[in-house]
Order: structure tokens, then sequence, then C-alpha cells
């Protein structure tokens, strides 16, 4: 039938889209940076579909004394497979544009996205087990501590800035997804459109923006005697007292005390246009994260906060009038607080 038929310039992007995944074999797919004083030019680990590369030697003489294992390409049967793997979806992207069947298309779409769902669940599983399974007899031992580097985004491990994010050969991946997505839509909506009209069923967006675009910008939740303060490099020991600034981009910075918070953002290490949200911790009930336009403030020099901030947040005014009855000050504003 003709409506089985795939229109020109569906074929055309479809081939296209093969061909561009053979690019994918000559670049990096993904790469993870590590900033730290030590390091001012940082450290880059580049992850090829057959490789590793970048400062592999470095970064596996600092994962010695941690107790992490080290990276070696061999140990990875990735490295092995993943060429085949992207070798067969150029040729089905190829093919599905020569043949120009609609099912053949349905098929390459789902096939992509569960490819891309569980490569990036095998991506997180290797940086957990790499983090997470340390050498016991490692020189430097920290209770508690892991160092998984984030899926995507950036994360504080010690004195190293982890931030991970696609490569060239990423991005190709992430830009065939899309134009595949595309073209699947305008599909289906054309074919549904002879019998009757439908919209695109929302579980096919669901999987696929699921698979390759979200990442989390929000607030992460401060863990005590593991986080330190990016400000006085403390150890974070109280939780009531904490705070967290997201910026635009993920970028997450802790916090013990407002006074390391607000010091912090006077320096403008990051400008203020760059921050996205700013939170206190509740200090009391379960202690998460509020926003601090909605924070009600208390400040009062018996609270003796970590670093002399001695400013406590609430979420609610009947829970600050119980605090300020053991501990006498004033209700401030964080306007007023960030004032000179």
């Amino acid at each position: 039938m003709k409506n089985n038929r795939l229109k020109p310039w569906v074929r055309i992007l479809l081939v296209l889209c093969g061909l561009a995944l053979v690019a994918v074999f000559f670049v990096p797919l993904w790469y993870i940076d590590l900033d730290a004083p030590q390091y001012p030019e940082g450290l880059r680990l580049l992850i090829y579909p057959d490789q590793l590369a970048g400062n592999v030697d470095i970064i596996n003489g600092l994962n010695h004394y941690i107790g992490m294992k080290t990276l070696h390409t061999e140990d990875f049967l990735e490295f092995t497979v993943l060429p085949y793997i992207i070798g067969f979806f150029a040729f089905f992207f190829v093919a599905a544009g020569v043949i120009a069947r609609r099912k053949l298309l349905y098929v390459l779409f789902v096939m992509f996205v569960s490819f891309g769902v569980l490569a990036m669940y095998d991506f997180w599983r290797w940086e957990y087990n790499y983090g997470h399974h340390l050498n016991p007899d490692a020189a430097i031992i920290i209770p508690g501590m892991a160092y998984q580097p984030p899926l995507i985004g950036f994360k504080q491990l010690l004195n190293f800035g982890a931030y991970s994010m696609p490569d060239i050969g990423g991005w190709i991946f992430i830009g065939v997804g899309a134009l595949l997505f595309f073209a699947t839509v305008k599909v289906w909506r054309s074919a549904q459109a002879v019998k009757r009209k439908k919209t695109v069923p929302t579980v096919m967006a669901f999987i696929f923006l699921t698979a390759m675009l979200s990442c989390n910008t929000g607030p992460e939740p401060l863990n005590t005697g593991v986080d330190n303060c990016h400000f006085c490099k403390m150890t974070i020991s109280d939780v009531r007292f904490g705070a967290e600034i997201v910026t635009k981009k993920g970028k997450i910075y802790k916090f013990d005390d407002t006074h390391c918070l607000i010091n912090f953002m006077k320096k403008g290490d990051v400008r203020s246009g760059d921050i996205k949200n700013t939170y206190l911790t509740n200090y009391a009930g379960d202690h998460r994260l509020i926003e601090v336009n909605n924070a009600l403030l208390l400040q009062a020099a018996e609270l003796r906060s970590p670093m002399g901030g001695n400013v406590a947040a609430f979420d609610n005014r009947d829970s600050l009038q119980v605090i300020q009855k053991r501990f006498k000050g004033n209700t401030v504003s964080w306007n007023e607080l960030l004032k000179p």
C-alpha cells in the first residue's frame, strides 16, 4: 500500500543519519573532566567506541591512592561490542531509507531508543562499580565516601570537581535520535490521519525524552560527614544550617552555613545571572532544602551555627515562632542578609 511507503524527505534523512553514525567511529563519545587546584589545566578522560584516551595514566595514579580500580581498555567488553552495534545501526538507517517501509522505521525507532536507554544504564553501572567498590587497603580511606562520577553534569568529589558530558560522538547519537524521533512522529501522524485524527502516544515521547534529554538540575540532599562546604572546605556536620546553590548548567555548590553561602556569593566566583536557585535547609522537620525566596529567616546568636552565621530557615511561621521562643532573635529577610 502507498500509505506504507516513506516520503522522499524521510528516506534521505535516514540515509544521512546512517552516514553520520559512521563518523562516530573516529571521535570520542563521552568525556569526564576533573578539575582541582593541583591540576590547574584539568584532567580529561575520553571514551571512544573502542578505547579509553586522555589523561588515563594520571587518573589511574590518583585512583590507586583512594582504592579505585585502575582503568584499562581491555577490561571492558563494551569496547569490543560497541563498534559492531554502531555499524549495525548505521547499516539499519541506510537500509530503512532504501527500503522505505513505515513499519521498518518503527522497528528502528524502538531498537535505537532501547539501545540508548541500555547504554546509559550500562554507563551508570560502570561508574557506580568503580566509584563504590574500593580497595580496603588503599592509602587514603574516608569512611562512607564513594567516588562515583556524575552520569551527566557536575559533582564534587573531595577536592576534585567532576564534569561529565557527551562529546562529539555522543552529540551525534543524540542528534540522530532526535531526527529519528521527529521523522517517526511525522510518519505516525501522517498514517493515522488517513483513518482518524490522533496524536502521537505520550509514551513514545516519554521514552525518548527520558533516554536522551533528562538531566537533574534540582537541589541535591546534603550528606553530613561526607559533603564539604565549598567555601570553607569544612565537612558539613550539622544539616540544619546547610545551604546550596544550583547554577543554570546544573552545577551544585554546598555550604555548611549561611555565612559561607553569602561570602561565596559576594566573592563572585559564580555570577548572579548564572545562578538558577539558592536553597537553605529547613531548620525544623525533615530538614529539606527550601528555595530562599520561600524561606522565613531567624537570626539569633544563641543558634550557634557552624561558622557563626547564626541564621535558621523555616518553611512556615509556626515553626519559626516555636524556635524563636527558645532562641531569642529577630526575623530577617534574605535581602537584609545580603547587604554589606
